[in-house]
């Protein structure tokens, strides 16, 4: 028997007709068009995906059908999955997701498993903080796998704020993860052993030719001129907030290596600065090491 051969055997208002025939529709526009389809089907449904592969025979209602092809209409369009389902998976903790928000990426987990991989290493480290956290995937993902960590969440939207103190509660202890509203890190005096921040660094001319910023927000994207002008504001503030030999992770754009090396050195002219690439070999993530 051929692959789907028993697709035409199946009515057209069951689930795994469903499932194949968005699928195709899905698969000149997505990598992995069957997750997609599955993890709307998953939401509307209210079932886990392994239930779904297991019940292709199940009989959709007329609500259900008309609530995953207006789904399926979106994402084909160009929507966020997450904006449509409300979460996303980060780091293997579900997260909830609101439009308005960035929606987390698989790149941003490099500079999770550094931090990571630095507390490990450094047992008498615990104090860090997140800044301009938005759903809050970075501090809360920290908390809850370093369960003696101390980490302030910081954004200057009310929208983050107010989703990363609801994910920190699914996740992490809220006296652990403190999130505040604050433009970079003006609105505290604290100081830290591990600084973290995903910021806007896209430059803003690359902006019209990128497809994210036909649904997610112009200021979650927007980096300025060079992509560089809120990393360069953190830069300097954490001159003052980074504990000794404390570290700095940044996630960047592709294209900023060279440039970001340049403005790190002007700021920590003795720290050890490296550029790590992610997994499709492009420079993503500044690590800065004070001596």
């Amino acid at each position: 028997m051929k692959q789907n051969d028993w697709l035409p055997r199946l009515p057209n208002n069951t689930l795994g007709f469903w499932l194949e025939t968005s699928r195709q529709k899905l698969g000149e526009i997505s990598e992995t068009p069957a997750l997609e389809v599955q993890l709307i089907a998953a939401h509307v449904l209210d079932k886990p995906r392994a239930w779904l592969l297991a019940h292709p025979e199940e009989i959709l209602s007329a609500a259900h059908l008309t609530r995953m092809d207006e789904m399926l209409a979106a994402l084909a369009a160009g929507a966020p999955l997450a904006y449509l389902t409300g979460e996303r998976e980060f780091f293997g903790l579900r997260f909830i997701i609101r439009p308005g928000l960035l929606v987390p990426r698989p790149e941003t987990e490099l500079l999770v498993e550094t931090a990571l991989d630095w507390l490990q290493r450094h047992p008498e480290r615990r104090t860090a903080v997140d800044v301009g956290c938005g759903s809050g995937c970075i501090a809360v993902t920290l908390a809850a796998r370093v369960t003696d960590l101390q980490i302030d969440a910081l954004d200057i939207d009310p929208l983050a704020v107010e989703t990363t103190i609801q994910n920190a509660g699914h996740y992490a202890n809220g006296t652990r993860v403190i999130v505040f509203q604050s433009d970079l890190l003006t609105a505290t005096r604290n100081t830290y052993d591990l600084i973290c921040a995903n910021l806007p660094y896209i430059p803003t001319e690359k902006l019209s030719d990128l497809p994210a910023a036909r649904f997610e927000p112009y200021h979650a994207l927007d980096g300025g001129r060079d992509g560089l002008y809120l990393i360069g504001r953190l830069l300097e503030q954490a001159v003052s907030r980074l504990r000794p030999q404390g570290l700095i992770l940044l996630e960047i754009e592709a294209t900023l290596g060279e440039s970001i090396l340049r403005l790190s050195r002007r700021y920590f002219p003795k720290a050890k600065i490296d550029l790590l690439p992610d997994l499709a070999g492009l420079p993503r993530l500044v690590c800065i090491q004070d001596l």
